[in-house]
């Protein structure tokens, strides 16, 4: 048994109870005035009882009428509310970019404002990743280091990143400014816990041996190691593409200039989901706007 009557009929009551009359319900609601009779009367038959007394030229309410009304009157509210919230949120513009940390913070963030200035109705929230934390399906567009053989599955390159050497503006070695990749044997160094190879690869590069790499202090976050380089305590390498902050400054200068290849390079996700046009639209952008160099 059907324990529920038709919404309708439910709608042309409470707006007939609240204007007493089916004719203004009629044009409230957009249906004729025999029509608003006819739900009426349909939810009365429902119900077993009348809701209205019909006199010659007005409507007034039954006491099961006005006793009836208030919770119809509630439960309509709150379907018409629960419904326009739905709405709104199927046709809300935003975007969740996940993302690196350190880049998020030094890169990201320059992309994101010039990205408003653009398309203000489209609202950019950043999921900030330690390493791997990522929750499944939390991003509408992922950024991510990696090797190529560990590359995410149908993504596309960004960038090739390039290595940087940076230290504070003020740094010395040995009482002297640093100036010379030949200095660095006898600099501090500041080692990121899972990206050791970076300062390896630096030596190999500038051929020089015979170099204790396992010495200076070591963290496991990339911010952490700038700050330490910005408060002068060694000599930091890191990613071109997350030093633009810290560069753009004066917190940290590159003592020479380098131009190495990193084995990590940054990729770029595809929009999830086919139709997601505002998802598209934001990783249109970060593509146009890293042409112009991370």
């Amino acid at each position: 048994m059907n324990n529920a009557p038709h919404l309708n009929y439910v709608r042309s009551f409470e707006a007939a109870a609240r204007h007493l009359s089916f004719t203004a319900a009629a044009e409230e609601l957009g249906y004729t005035q025999s029509a608003i009779s006819h739900h009426v009367r349909s939810l009365e038959e429902f119900i077993g009882r009348p809701l209205f007394i019909r006199h010659p030229r007005s409507l007034a309410l039954t006491t099961l009428g006005e006793a009836y009304l208030p919770a119809v009157r509630h439960a309509l509210t709150e379907i018409d509310e629960a419904t326009e919230a739905i709405m709104t949120s199927l046709h809300e513009k935003k975007v969740v970019v996940s993302c690196p940390i350190s880049l998020a913070q030094n890169w990201l963030t320059r992309v994101v404002a010039s990205f408003n200035g653009a398309h203000s109705d489209i609202a950019v929230t950043i999921h900030g990743r330690i390493w791997g934390d990522e929750y499944e399906g939390i991003a509408d567009v992922s950024l991510s280091s990696a090797r190529p053989e560990e590359a995410p599955d149908g993504a596309d390159v960004l960038w090739r990143e390039k290595l940087a050497v940076v230290c504070a503006p003020d740094y010395q070695v040995n009482g002297a400014p640093l100036t010379e990749p030949a200095q660095m044997r006898d600099a501090q160094l500041i080692h990121m816990l899972g990206r050791t190879a970076y300062w390896q690869i630096f030596a190999a590069h500038h051929g020089l041996t015979n170099w204790n790499l396992a010495s200076g202090a070591k963290t496991n976050s990339l911010n952490v190691a700038l700050e330490l380089a910005a408060c002068g305590q060694g000599c930091a390498i890191f990613p071109r593409s997350h030093l633009g902050n810290y560069l753009d400054r004066g917190l940290l200068v590159e003592p020479f200039a380098t131009d190495i290849d990193s084995p990590w390079s940054c990729y770029i996700s595809k929009p999830k989901g086919a139709g997601n046009k505002p998802a598209q639209i934001f990783r249109a952008f970060l593509i146009d706007f890293a042409k112009a160099g991370p």
